[in-house]
């Protein structure tokens, strides 16, 4: 599959979320999936999460980012 890279508001979309303190601080972030797909698709922000090394989950409408490459463990 090939991903086109961002256009330059798309990128800024990103960069504003991956340059928050959740994000810089190695917290969680949290997005609406319809917000992810109508600025830059699902498949960019996974290119851009593992980049990072991180995880990205999904949960019902939402994306949920751990801004960590530490592993995490589902509790229950």
């Amino acid at each position: 599959m090939t991903v086109m890279p961002p256009s330059l508001l798309a990128q800024d979309w990103l960069d504003q979320i991956f340059r928050s303190k959740s994000a810089t601080t190695g917290g969680v972030l949290r997005r609406k999936v319809s917000d992810v797909h109508r600025e830059v698709g699902r498949e960019v922000l996974e290119l851009e999460v593992r980049r990072r090394g991180w995880h990205l989950l999904h949960s019902n409408d939402h994306y949920i980012i751990l801004c960590s490459p530490a592993p995490f463990s589902v509790i229950c």
